[in-house]
């Protein structure tokens, strides 16, 4: 099958690296940024919380994982479902919280450490809204890498390579048969006129027909 065969490991390198760089930043940055004043509250280096660990932990290494499988694997099918839980991770990040608010019990996410407009949106994207939308584009390229091999792979050529188990080898085979095995007009000719000949020879020997038939059969 077209998912099923093997895809050259440079296709989706690049992306792949870039999946576990980003899942990389989004696991650890809420434990290293304060080391740099970057931080949601609470605002300490290495302070582990269970809203850390299901809205930003778990979705990073969802993404890291993701990455390792687009990037090192040459099975479509395999990249493809890395892509996809990449995709997700990401997904996670920008919605984890409203649906935070139905399940309260994932843990309080904290706010941005600073209260300046500007740095508010920049830690808001670092941390979740943007992170998450850049993860699920760049899993997208890769998923639609993947099934672009698929459809080459899946292309005329290779559909006619492809014969039915089910079907016996008579049937399985092109119906479209070359025409060096047809028969030519020329041929055909050949053979009616040997008919006629054969005819008018048994004609004659009987009587039934006046030898004018010979002209008419040669």
């Amino acid at each position: 099958m077209a998912w099923m065969a093997r895809i050259p490991r440079s296709r989706g390198a690049v992306t792949g690296v870039l999946l576990i760089l980003l899942g990389a930043w989004g696991a650890l940055v809420p434990f290293v940024g304060p080391y740099f004043g970057y931080a949601y509250t609470r605002a300490t280096a290495w302070h582990f919380t269970l809203a850390r660990l299901w809205l930003e932990i778990v979705p990073g290494a969802a993404a890291v994982l993701g990455g390792v499988l687009v990037a090192v694997s040459a099975r479509r099918l395999v990249a493809g479902g890395g892509a996809v839980l990449a995709a997700l991770g990401g997904g996670w990040l920008v919605a984890g919280r409203a649906v935070n608010m139905l399940w309260p019990h994932l843990g309080v996410p904290g706010s941005p450490a600073r209260t300046s407009g500007r740095r508010v949106v920049v830690e808001e994207f670092g941390f979740f809204t943007g992170l998450g939308t850049v993860i699920v584009f760049f899993a997208a390229l890769a998923l639609g890498g993947c099934l672009a091999a698929a459809f080459q792979g899946a292309g005329p050529g290779a559909r006619d390579a492809v014969v039915d188990d089910d079907l016996p080898a008579e049937e399985a085979t092109d119906s479209t048969a070359p025409s060096g095995s047809l028969p030519t007009t020329a041929g055909s000719r050949a053979d009616s006129g040997s008919f006629l000949a054969r005819t008018g020879d048994a004609a004659r020997r009987s009587g039934y027909f006046p030898s004018r038939w010979d002209d008419v059969a040669g």
